[in-house]
């Protein structure tokens, strides 16, 4: 049987030696990922977030970041 999101997360953080997001972050980061979905195409956002982890960005920076980039092309029609 797969493993629930949580577990997952858990065990995948473990392997790689840091602590799993808390439930705020992570509500930040399906935030975020939903943000680049809808203002681009679906495969940005776990790319998007994968950007926001190689540049170190706490999750709600991100996720600011990523709010002003979509209003800003909502802005300018695309």
């Amino acid at each position: 049987m797969p493993r629930s999101a949580e577990e997952w997360l858990v065990s995948y953080a473990a392997e790689l030696g840091i602590p799993p997001p808390t439930d705020a972050e992570l509500d930040q980061l399906l935030e975020l990922a939903g943000v680049a979905a809808h203002a681009s195409e679906r495969k940005t956002a776990p790319i998007t977030c994968w950007l926001a982890a190689r540049a170190g960005a706490e999750p709600a920076h991100a996720l600011a970041v990523g709010r002003r980039l979509a209003a800003r092309a909502a802005g300018d029609g695309g």
